[in-house]
């Protein structure tokens, strides 16, 4: 047969144009790591709630009265309008507000489907719910909303919450915020004068508590800044510490026998210790009635939610 048209095609050169494509397409693992570290994800599941998750919960409230339905759905929306606007400025404020309220939607879609029955639109909006909250607790949206707080040449990374607070303090602030803003106005719309004014005078109170607790969470962060590394976190510090760049030895995951100081609060998972030439000043929170000392330390130990990405940022800085 003629071979005129038969081209013989390099593997070799085949393989690295193949390549080529696959760092310059829609799956290059750059433009992967972009999207996944960006607000771009709990943005779009929260905006699609109106849709999704908006006509579950009409169903449950179709036999509710007129004033009940009026509050729940005006409240409903500037919620959710109210979220949208602050996930597109993203910041430590605006991540608070997204994790209050996601995990809220969840509540309130599965609240629907339990009243409704479960159908179609009632499954679909729950499931459309929790991917809402799965998105606002991700560890990478914590860290694009962080890092929007930041001033100049500084990469903020989020601090993971301890163990202590995540089984049941945490839960007890959000439920206090979440009831304290919602159980007085519904109580009020249904002509339960005298328990919703009781409930609205202790549950707003209440309400400004739990978002403060919360945001406490949101506001504990280790900070690459140009003179070195700043450790930020109010729930084991009096004040935040500078570790700078010509003190700074090493920064790595923490050996079991490390003898570092332990800022980590209990936290689970991969301990980075930060060792140091010489001490430094550390002013740690009191606890139990001890009253709060002055330490002298040379290494320290943190555990951000992804100590990858602290360690690559320590490497591209040039520190330790």
């Amino acid at each position: 047969m003629p071979s005129a048209n038969l081209r013989i095609v390099d593997p070799s050169r085949a393989d690295a144009r193949a390549s080529r494509a696959s760092r310059t397409g829609l799956l290059a693992p750059g433009r992967i790591d972009a999207l996944t570290h960006s607000p771009w994800i709990a943005r779009v599941a929260w905006g699609a709630l109106p849709l999704l998750t908006g006509p579950a919960l009409g169903e449950a409230l179709a036999d509710a009265s007129r004033p009940v339905q009026l509050v729940a759905s005006v409240g409903a929306w500037a919620l959710w309008l109210g979220v949208l606007i602050a996930t597109l400025v993203p910041t430590t404020v605006s991540l608070t507000a997204l994790r209050v309220a996601a995990p809220g939607a969840s509540i309130a879609a599965f609240a629907a489907l339990v009243d409704a029955g479960a159908s179609s639109t009632t499954i679909l909006g729950l499931a459309a719910a929790l991917a809402a909250a799965l998105a606002a607790l991700a560890p990478e949206t914590a860290e694009a909303f962080v890092d929007g707080s930041s001033y100049g040449d500084e990469r903020r990374l989020p601090l993971k919450v301890p163990i202590a607070l995540l089984a049941g303090p945490t839960e007890l602030a959000w439920l206090a915020v979440v009831a304290g803003v919602c159980a007085g106005p519904l109580l009020l719309a249904a002509r339960q004068w005298v328990a919703g004014a009781v409930v609205l005078a202790i549950g707003l109170p209440a309400a400004r508590w739990g978002v403060r607790v919360l945001h406490v969470l949101s506001r504990r962060w280790l900070v690459f800044v140009p003179t070195g590394v700043v450790v930020h976190d109010q729930l084991t510090l009096v004040d935040p510490i500078l570790l700078r760049r010509g003190v700074l030895r090493s920064v790595g995951p923490a050996p079991a026998d490390s003898d570092a100081f332990d800022l980590t609060g209990g936290a689970s998972g991969l301990a980075l210790e930060l060792r140091l030439n010489e001490p430094v000043s550390v002013l740690p929170v009191a606890r139990r009635r001890t009253p709060a000392e002055l330490e002298e330390v040379t290494a320290v130990l943190v555990t951000p939610s992804r100590p990858g990405r602290a360690t690559d940022e320590a490497r591209r800085r040039r520190l330790g």
